[in-house]
C-alpha cells in the first residue's frame, strides 16, 4: 500500500519541509522588523546624506559652480552616498548575528540558516530605496530640477537598486569577515570614502593626473555619470555599460564570497 502525501511529508526530515522561499521570507521579515525598531540607525542613514547635500550645495556650491546649479550636479553622487550609508549597517547586522550565537540557534531549526544573509540584503534594499526617495524629495525642495521622463526615471531606479544590491552583498561579506561588531563598522566606514574619489562632487578632470586615473576607472564614477545622464539628459556614452558590469561583478563576487565565509565560519563552530 502506498503512503499518502501527508504521511510522506511527515516522514521527511524537517529541514526538507521548509522551502528556500519560505525561509527567505522569514528572514527578510526579521531584518525589516529590526530596521523598523532601530529608528536611530534609520534616521542617521537618511540624515547624513541630506546634511552632506545641504553642506555641498549651500557652503561649497557657490565656489564650485557660481551659476547656482551645483545641486543638479551633486545629487546623483549623494544618492549613491546614501546607498553606502544604508548598506554599511548590513555589515554590522551580519556581524551581530555571527557573534551573538543566534546563527547557532538557527542551525538547530528546520530552516536554511544561510538565508539570514539574504534577509539582511533584501531588507537593506527596501530601507535604502526609502532613504533614497527621501533624499530626492529634499533635493527637489532645495532646487534639484531633473529633466528625465518616466523611462529615464525607471532606468535610474533600476541602476540604483542594482548598486544597492551589489554594495550590500559586499557589506554582508565584510560582516562575515569581521570578528566583532566594531570591526564590521570600521570596514563599512572605509568603503564610504569611495564616492569622494569619483565624479560625485567635482569633475574628474579637475583632479591631479594620478587621482584622475583612479577616479575614472573605479566603479562609482560610471554609476554616477549614468544616473546623472538619465536624470539630467546629458551624454551617457558607455557609462551605463560599465556601471551595470561593475554592479554585476561586485554582486556575484560578493555573493560567492559571503556564501564561502558563512559556510567556513559555521563549520568552525
Amino acid at each position: 500500500m502506498t503512503a499518502t502525501s501527508a504521511e510522506v511529508l511527515t516522514a521527511m526530515p524537517a529541514r526538507e519541509r521548509v522551502g528556500r522561499l519560505t525561509t527567505g521570507r522569514l528572514f527578510v521579515r526579521r531584518s525589516l522588523l529590526h530596521s523598523i525598531r532601530d529608528v536611530d540607525a534609520l534616521i542617521i542613514s537618511i540624515a547624513l546624506p541630506v546634511m552632506l547635500m545641504l553642506l555641498f550645495v549651500y557652503v561649497f556650491g557657490g565656489a564650485i559652480e557660481p551659476g547656482g546649479r551645483y545641486v543638479d550636479y551633486v545629487v546623483p553622487g549623494i544618492i549613491l552616498l546614501c546607498a553606502g550609508f544604508g548598506g554599511s549597517s548590513t555589515a554590522v547586522g551580519v556581524a551581530q548575528d555571527m557573534t551573538t550565537g543566534v546563527i547557532d540557534r538557527f542551525r538547530t531549526m528546520p530552516i536554511r540558516s544561510n538565508a539570514v544573509i539574504t534577509g539582511h540584503v533584501v531588507a537593506s534594499l527596501a530601507r535604502n530605496l526609502v532613504a533614497t526617495a527621501v533624499v530626492v524629495v529634499v533635493a527637489l525642495v532645495v532646487g534639484f530640477r531633473p529633466s528625465a521622463d518616466l523611462l529615464a526615471w525607471s532606468a535610474a531606479i533600476i541602476l540604483i537598486s542594482l548598486w544597492i544590491l551589489a554594495i550590500t552583498w559586499l557589506f554582508a561579506a565584510l560582516g562575515l569577515v569581521a570578528r566583532s561588531v566594531e570591526a564590521a563598522g570600521n570596514y563599512g566606514f572605509a568603503l564610504l570614502f569611495l564616492p569622494y574619489l569619483s565624479s560625485a562632487f567635482v569633475p574628474t578632470d579637475t583632479m591631479p593626473s594620478g587621482l584622475r586615473w583612479i577616479a575614472d576607472h573605479q566603479p562609482i564614477t560610471p554609476l554616477i555619470e549614468s544616473i546623472r545622464g538619465l536624470l539630467l539628459d546629458t551624454e551617457l556614452g558607455t557609462a551605463p555599460y560599465w556601471a551595470v558590469g561593475w554592479c554585476l561583478l561586485i554582486m556575484v563576487a560578493a555573493m560567492l564570497w559571503a556564501r564561502y565565509l558563512f559556510r567556513s565560519r559555521s563549520a568552525a563552530r
